[in-house]
């Protein structure tokens, strides 16, 4: 009797803390606002959470994404918000999403839908006001739970009672669910990484290889932006230790080579790398001595400045490097030709794939961060005015080679030294 009565505590009490913490979304949150003009737009009308914020609610994460769902159509949404001057745009009005924004935040409300037809990468839908029909098109139970404004759950799949037990299913057949979108394929991967407390089900694993070849009528787009969600230190960590996903990963992204080095990161190291962006941790994972690198950034068309930053990285191991090479004096050169970004970036990279906690470069990391590169004391004008040279192409040679004699000698130049080199 009293182990009953201490789960049905549990479960209260731990209802008590999701009911309190939506209620707390809602009031530090401009979500009220959305709230109130969705609730009084007609008697029918109704919005509600859904998905990866209740998600993270329950499973005590950090909420970066408000998704809502309602009844109303989306050009309705649209009148709704334009009568409470809350300013949206319609990019997704197509698929049944408007997203609003209200004080910096931006909130993402789907009409209510149900699949009409799908062909692995888009569906056709049809709008619909039926709560149940629309959790019954989505791809995890854990997903497919709702909530008003006050923490009152609708959770029509079991999805509360699954994350609890940390089981993450298809909600119905799997092989029917990865067939409507093949992105699921990853979802499940990035899914069971961050909230499975149970082994894979083999045969949704054998579901998922019988269908990994849809993979390829994905948008490259939609990839890349799947992936940023899973190559986040935590994730990878796990991903490295997990032979069943981490194979399924491979076959979507063979690219992706060095995710084993997750696998032993020290506990210093681990703390390095948890500031790190997406590009960074990318980086480590596609860098080696092939056209590797090349190929990932055209493949999935990386923006240009990203580009260059992990080309940065690529280059300079790509050439002859030894211990000698992370010096102060070495890394000055770097610091003032390519800027902070890169210097960071290399000494990060060679700490992480050496495996070693690198006190002496992770001093120099701290050095860079909280310096800026001086600018170049030595002009033309003072060359021509001090030594009479004339404009053209030996003052230049003369100001580069100065140029780099100063950075070279960490930021400093006698007289002397410029004497020599003018005369010369």
């Amino acid at each position: 009797m009293k182990n009953i009565l201490d789960k049905i505590f549990f479960r209260t009490n731990n209802l008590d803390y999701i009911s309190q913490s939506i209620k707390n979304l809602t009031k530090k949150t401009p979500s009220k606002k959305i709230f109130e003009a969705i609730n009084s737009y007609e008697p029918q009308s109704e919005i509600r959470y859904v998905g990866g914020c209740l998600r993270k609610i329950i499973n005590k994460e950090k909420i970066d994404d408000i998704d809502l769902a309602t009844n109303l159509e989306p050009k309705q949404v649209c009148d709704a918000l334009k009568k409470n001057n809350i300013k949206y745009y319609e990019i997704g009005i197509n698929h049944g999403t408007i997203t609003a924004i209200k004080d910096e935040y931006k909130f993402e409300i789907t009409t209510l839908r149900k699949d009409i037809s799908t062909d692995g990468r888009h569906a056709n839908v049809e709008f619909t006001r039926d709560w149940k029909e629309d959790a019954s098109r989505r791809d995890f139970t854990i997903n497919s739970i709702y909530s008003d404004k006050d923490g009152n759950l609708f959770d029509p799949n079991d999805g509360l009672n699954d994350l609890k037990k940390g089981e993450v299913k298809f909600i119905g057949e799997a092989d029917k669910r990865v067939k409507e979108d093949y992105l699921r394929i990853l979802r499940y991967i990035r899914f069971f990484l961050n909230y499975s407390k149970q082994s894979h089900n083999l045969e949704v694993i054998r579901s998922i290889k019988r269908n990994i070849g849809g993979i390829s009528k994905l948008s490259k787009e939609r990839l890349l932006d799947e992936l940023k969600k899973i190559i986040k230190l935590d994730t990878l960590e796990k991903l490295a230790k997990d032979k069943l996903s981490l194979d399924l990963f491979f076959m979507i992204f063979p690219e992706l080579k060095n995710i084993k080095l997750f696998s032993k990161l020290s506990i210093s190291n681990k703390n390095f790398l948890k500031d790190k962006d997406f590009i960074f941790l990318l980086s480590l994972i596609i860098i080696d001595d092939s056209d590797n690198t090349d190929y990932f950034l055209y493949k999935f068309n990386i923006p240009k400045k990203d580009q260059k930053r992990i080309k940065n990285i690529d280059n300079f191991f790509l050439e002859k490097i030894n211990s000698k090479t992370f010096t102060k004096k070495n890394m000055n050169s770097l610091f003032y030709y390519r800027g902070k970004e890169a210097v960071i970036d290399i000494l990060s990279h060679k700490i992480i794939k050496s495996g070693k906690d690198d006190k002496s470069l992770k001093e120099l990391i701290n050095y860079y961060e909280n310096n800026e590169a001086p600018p170049m004391p030595i002009n033309a004008e003072f060359l021509m005015k001090k030594y009479k040279l004339q404009e053209g192409k030996q003052l230049g040679e003369k100001l580069r080679i100065i140029e780099e004699e100063w950075v070279k000698n960490n930021f400093k130049i006698s007289d002397q030294q410029i004497d020599n080199i003018v005369n010369s």
